[in-house]
């Protein structure tokens, strides 16, 4: 039997994609070096929480600072943890030659689905930006989903243009907390081509979740679940249910804490999580520059907020 879930038809992949998408961090040894081991057993458990879908390497991952080898190694390592338990969608990027051979290996290796991430360059033409997604959509069968973040800012009308020319596309995720626009964008696919042409994910942390579902979200990726996957998995179901008041109760007294923290500088998006997967007996490791540290203090306060809210443990968890 098969351990991967590669689908023959790309669009296979879009009922998988609506529910908890986990963004895992990538593990380091002593050494600064990828430990594959810390992520195959990170992996693991994860692929058994009963999250929907793991992405790796992912911002989280610190895409950005691995290798393309590295990027390679965690796809494959991912996949074998996993062991066909759940799909997992391989992060790529950089510019359109390394995105795609990236994606061909993840291919390669056994994932279900690419993610492209943006491009190195900050401010893309509109049209180049284009041919970044779709040279790298050209160079796998596999379903792909284009991250909305930083420099890859779509407009409804080039949305609908990828979705046209790109067969294989079949998901968007925003990362850029404009709901509004996520909003038009949502609507203009659905108007032309209905409401299964695209899943739509919420990916601008968990913090969000509320009002990208209120606007037709069906999925978001969760950094939080790197951890605690059944806080991200009762996120879902608050959000999936319409129960607004549970959700905003939720949001206070769970995921707030975390995220004020994470927003007291650049890069703690990562660091918040490594540190607490670290604290909670879990490989993680430093991050890599130009990612910033915890201080003393702060590894303290995030230590606090675990024991308050009862975090399970690598040991809790056997």
């Amino acid at each position: 039997m098969s351990r991967t879930l590669v689908a023959a038809d790309p669009t296979a992949l879009r009922p998988r994609l609506r529910g908890v998408l986990a963004f895992p961090i990538t593990p380091y040894d002593a050494d600064g070096a990828l430990d594959e081991k810390g992520l195959r057993s990170n992996a693991g458990w994860l692929a058994a929480s009963g999250i929907h879908a793991l992405v790796a390497p992912s911002g989280t991952g610190e895409l950005f600072g691995l290798s393309p080898a590295e990027c390679t190694a965690v796809v494959a390592a991912t996949v074998d943890a996993a062991d066909g338990r759940i799909p997992v969608i391989a992060g790529v990027g950089f510019g359109p030659r390394v995105g795609a051979q990236l994606a061909r290996e993840a291919e390669r290796a056994g994932a279900a689905g690419v993610l492209v991430m943006p491009p190195y360059y900050a401010h893309p033409d509109p049209d180049a930006l284009l041919r970044y997604i779709a040279t790298i959509a050209d160079a796998t069968s596999l379903g792909v989903l284009v991250y909305a973040r930083d420099g890859t800012v779509l407009s409804p009308e080039q949305l609908e243009r990828l979705a046209r020319d790109v067969p294989n596309l079949v998901g968007f995720k925003d990362g850029r907390g404009d709901v509004r626009l996520f909003q038009r964008l949502r609507e203009h696919i659905v108007e032309r081509f209905g409401a299964e042409r695209f899943v739509w994910l919420a990916g601008a942390g968990d913090d969000l979740v509320a009002p990208y579902f209120a606007v037709g979200a069906e999925g978001f990726t969760s950094s939080l679940a790197c951890f605690w996957p059944e806080a991200s998995l009762e996120l879902y179901r608050f959000a999936r249910d319409g129960d607004n008041v549970g959700l905003a109760d939720f949001h206070r007294r769970v995921v707030r804490p975390f995220y004020d923290l994470r927003q007291r500088k650049r890069g703690y998006e990562v660091s918040v999580m490594k540190t607490a997967m670290e604290l909670l007996g879990y490989p993680a490791g430093p991050t890599r520059p130009p990612l910033a540290e915890l201080s003393a203090d702060e590894r303290r306060e995030l230590q606090a907020i675990l024991v308050r809210l009862e975090v399970p443990t690598a040991a809790d968890r056997g």
